[in-house]
């Protein structure tokens, strides 16, 4: 597609590159006034064999990626790099090696343009990617509640505005993610396993197996126990049967599946009764999840929530969800100084 010149632009258009490099995918996208023009992610199937995410790999997988990934998506939106208004990156949290590629590109090209620098928060911008404008798609309205579930994350959250947050409960130790993945880790399931799990559970009985739910604080949350509960449980009964895992592959599935939708559905109603908000979104790579997809979807009926689910390719680190947030942040001329640095660490309200 020929590019547009600048002069022919509408003053009304702001074109946001947003670059995405927190944990194993180098992905880049151009929206165009909250509409995505293009959202490429290049994966990292090196860290499969490994069982997890090798940070040093990861990072260098990065450097390999950043440049043809940022020329794709900006080839794609049909545009040139001289028309685009601001660049957006993740500044935290994440993997240091991987955050400090995304950080150092889009400082040299923001400096090389002469155009804005906005860094973005990963885990708002999980929560922003909702306001992404697609048609069919449903924003949902000051205040909602977000349930933010992730490889890293688990926590509930409440929007008042765009950029203001209260985290309202969260994990005590693991994530959700974790619980999915090292579950499937236990079954002997290839990573990453929670897509494995989700996908054996459709084809199971769900309520096959029972799993003990750990007892914590109304909007908290806990996978630990969880984890060593089925551990043991797969300990004992493939001692008695070494083929247990093989002949139940699918009921264990929906049963562990089961036990840790119910868990995030329980503290939803404990949060919609503290707090009598009734707008529920879900964020973050679980959210992809099958069941949850479908609990969230029938709570409608049940309790007259109103939810808002993600579409799949938004819910996984991608770096439309970066650009959106990048967007809302230009709007307010909320820029970053060119001395912003990476933080592994950083909570969804900094």
């Amino acid at each position: 597609m020929q590019s547009k010149d600048r002069n022919d632009l509408s003053k009304n258009n702001i074109y946001i590159l947003g670059i995405e490099s927190s944990c194993d995918d180098t992905s880049a996208s151009v929206i165009c006034n909250g509409k995505v023009l293009s959202n490429v992610v290049a994966n990292q199937e090196v860290h499969a064999k490994y069982g997890g995410v090798v940070p040093e790999l990861a990072s260098r997988a990065h450097q390999q990626n950043i440049v043809p990934v940022v020329q794709q998506a900006i080839e794609q939106a049909g545009i040139t790099k001289n028309d685009l208004n601001a660049i957006a990156f993740t500044r935290g949290p994440g993997l240091m090696g991987s955050l400090l590629v995304g950080t150092s590109f889009a400082k040299s090209l923001a400096l090389g343009l002469n155009i804005p620098l906005i860094d973005v928060n990963h885990m708002q911008a999980h929560i922003l990617a909702h306001f992404i404008d697609e048609e069919g798609s449903k924003i949902p309205p000051f205040p909602f509640v977000c349930l933010t579930i992730s490889g890293g994350h688990t926590q509930i959250v409440k929007i008042t505005n765009h950029f203001e947050m209260e985290i309202l409960g969260e994990t005590i130790d693991d994530a959700v993610g974790e619980a999915f993945d090292k579950s499937a880790k236990i079954l002997g399931l290839p990573y990453p396993g929670g897509p494995l799990i989700d996908k054996y559970a459709q084809l199971g009985n769900p309520k096959a197996f029972k799993f003990t739910k750990p007892k914590v604080g109304n909007l908290e949350f806990s996978f630990s126990g969880l984890k060593t509960g089925i551990l043991y449980f797969i300990q004992k009964n493939t001692k008695e049967n070494p083929d247990f895992i093989k002949e139940n592959l699918n009921d264990i599935c929906a049963s562990i599946q089961h036990t840790i939708i119910e868990i995030l559905m329980d503290k939803l109603k404990n949060t919609v009764k503290q707090t009598n908000i009734k707008h529920i979104a879900i964020a973050g790579g679980v959210s992809a999840n099958s069941e949850i997809r479908k609990r969230l979807t029938l709570a409608e009926n049940h309790w007259g929530w109103t939810t808002y689910i993600p579409k799949f390719e938004y819910t996984t680190d991608n770096a439309a969800m970066i650009a959106i947030a990048g967007y809302l942040k230009y709007l307010n001329n909320d820029y970053s100084d060119i001395s912003v640095t990476a933080q592994a660490r950083l909570k969804v309200t900094e």
